[in-house]
């Protein structure tokens, strides 16, 4: 039974992108089956039910490529050392501690305040990279059932590293390739779940994992038909390592020991040179830029033009910052202008285009239908946003309205696969409240660990 969304003003995401004032788009199931005016939409489809839009924007539900639930429990937290002076110690002093405080609940929690986040601000597609190194069995497994309970679209992976010794690299690729068998079984079977889960083989990054690690992870990964979710070239030091202990930059490392390739993503690419950046190019890799995170972790601004000059498909992440994806696809907009002191640099219809269309190519490599767009046969994936504009809208200038008017703020209802998660800004599949509770409850257990594991590390 279809029903329709009426009197929006819908934008499609098209390529180029179509605005319809007075639009309406029909859905059925988990799909959009039709997009046009209110009249031609209540022409073929005069019974069904409809959300009146009210005049509010109509667009795609926004798409993450790159971020991390596990990092919740960061906000607020003291570090219980000396501010981390760079990238390294950023990951020594925080994440590194905080991923092995995290137990089943913290990893479940974690992940379900992160949903309701990305419910408020429209973001319904998200692509995410696990670690819990003290909780690596089965915790995709309590990822994926907070995003069936949120009825989001999420991709999930666990990072295989060297770090946490042997058995937690051998534990990191056994969970990767657990999952993974999951979903298959579960898209093999029909079972709803696999509409909105999908799966990637991890990897930290190539710093962190070794030849064997790796060549162990690159074969369970081509036998199962997937590819790999890795952090490349965020810093200096990755390309640092890599010249050190292999005698080549991290980029021909990854593609030499078989990492790369059409399937797999690579998060942030900072600093990558014209040689890794053809390599990226020829290998089909895919990359995701996460400005935000570059900038707060001082670790530089990726070419992102380069990149995309070269045929590199660069969508947009958060990196686990707040899944307001219209506050990345500002900063994205300003970040490049100021690093190359050039007002021409960075276009808001680049910024649209990774947002959605590059986007959409990287939810391509895990979901079977189009995302990111509104257009029969895709995902029925809808926000509608009380965006007022004050100016005259238009598909020619829609992009400058996305960068200097809409934020997530505006967005007021969330679907995903057709079902409303989020209609008048009251969350429908979560309870807020009693989520944010639990949390800050459980917050000083996990806060206490982290603690402890400082202190144990500097023989406190």
């Amino acid at each position: 039974m279809a029903w329709l969304i009426v009197h929006g003003w819908v934008c499609t995401m098209e390529d180029p992108p179509g605005v319809i004032e007075d639009g309406a788009v029909a859905i059925e199931g988990d799909r959009i089956a039709m997009v046009g005016t209110t009249a031609e939409v209540r022409a073929r489809y005069p019974e069904a039910e409809a959300l009146d839009a009210q005049g509010q924007l109509v667009l795609p539900g926004n798409l993450c490529a790159h971020t991390h639930f596990y990092g919740a429990f960061a906000r607020g937290m003291a570090l219980h050392d000396e501010p981390p002076a760079h990238f390294p110690q950023i990951l020594r002093r925080l994440w590194w501690r905080l991923d092995r405080a995290l137990d089943e609940r913290a990893v479940r929690l974690s992940a379900l305040v992160a949903m309701v986040d990305a419910i408020r601000h429209g973001t319904t597609t998200l692509i995410d990279h696990h670690a819990s190194p003290s909780c690596i069995d089965g915790s995709l497994d309590v990822i994926a059932e907070a995003a069936v309970e949120a009825g989001l679209r999420v991709c999930l992976c666990y990072e295989v590293t060297d770090r946490n010794g042997p058995e937690g690299a051998r534990a990191g690729i056994a969970e990767n390739v657990r999952f993974i068998r999951r979903v298959q079984r579960w898209r093999a079977e029909g079972d709803p779940r696999g509409s909105l889960l999908a799966a990637a083989f991890g990897l930290h990054a190539a710093f962190t994992v070794g030849p064997e690690t790796m060549a162990r992870a690159a074969a369970e990964a081509q036998a199962l038909g997937v590819g790999f979710h890795i952090h490349v070239a965020e810093d200096t030091a990755d390309e640092g390592h890599s010249l050190t202990v292999y005698g080549v930059r991290t980029v021909e490392r990854l593609a030499r020991e078989g990492v790369l390739g059409p399937q797999t993503l690579c998060a942030h690419c900072v600093h990558v040179d014209a040689a890794e950046i053809a390599l990226l190019a020829r290998t089909q890799s895919k990359v995701s830029h996460q400005p935000r995170s570059n900038m707060n972790n001082a670790v530089g601004v990726a070419p992102v033009a380069a990149m995309r000059s070269a045929g590199v498909v660069v969508g947009l992440g958060t990196d686990g910052f707040a899944h307001n994806m219209f506050a990345e696809m500002k900063t994205a907009y300003l970040v490049h202008k100021v690093h190359a002191r050039d007002p021409r640099v960075m276009d808001a219809e680049a910024v649209l285009s990774m947002a959605y269309r590059e986007n959409a190519r990287i939810a391509a490599l895990f979901w079977p239908h189009p995302l990111g767009v509104l257009a029969p046969g895709a995902y029925a994936d809808v926000i509608l946003l009380d965006y007022r504009p004050y100016t005259p809208l238009t598909a020619e200038n829609f992009p400058w309205h996305l960068i200097f008017g809409i934020d997530g703020a505006h967005v007021t209802t969330t679907i995903c696969g057709g079902r409303v998660l989020m209609k008048d800004r009251r969350l429908l599949t979560l309870d807020e409240e009693r989520i944010a509770a639990e949390a800050r409850a459980y917050a000083p257990v996990v806060w206490e660990r982290f603690r402890a594991i400082a202190e144990a590390e500097r023989g406190g």
